[in-house]
């Protein structure tokens, strides 16, 4: 059982804003069987306590959390640097992974960070997302981000 794991795409999955981690697994955990069973998700609560109201309130119990915060038109961001070190300190100690998957704020982060990645300004510590330092998983050559957003 344990190899089986070891050969699945391991997933870091990264909430969506004022949520948890707790909430998007029991959103994903709907997906059919046949996608879940081959992936090894591992899901991360956001380093920020939410410091607002959350549109899940009365669904879900509160701790809300937020991956960064920004001014209401969207042109500064706070916290973004430290919630990239948060991240990148998360998969050094519990990685390797294949990939990210992210909802809402989660998603700008998964569809981001690969690229930022490439660029030389997150994630340095690593070769590239499947990697550890100086130690290779076994299929290098993949880096993605999934970006799952509400209709």
């Amino acid at each position: 059982m344990e190899n089986q794991l070891q050969n699945k795409p391991r997933i870091l999955c990264l909430h969506g804003f004022r949520t948890r981690a707790e909430i998007l697994k029991k959103l994903v955990g709907k997906w059919p069987e046949t996608v879940l069973g081959n992936l090894d998700l591992v899901f991360l609560d956001a380093p920020f306590p939410a410091q607002g109201k959350s549109d899940v309130e009365g669904l879900f119990d509160p701790p809300y959390y937020e991956w960064f915060q920004s001014n209401q038109d969207f042109t500064e961001y706070i916290n973004f640097e430290e919630c990239l070190a948060y991240i990148e300190d998360y998969m050094l100690k519990h990685g390797p992974f294949h990939g990210l998957l992210g909802f809402s704020q989660g998603a700008i982060l998964a569809a981001a960070l690969p690229g930022m990645q490439a660029q030389g300004v997150a994630l340095t510590k690593f070769q590239d997302l499947m990697r550890r330092p100086r130690k290779p998983c076994s299929n290098s050559s993949r880096r993605f981000g999934v970006s799952l957003q509400e209709e």
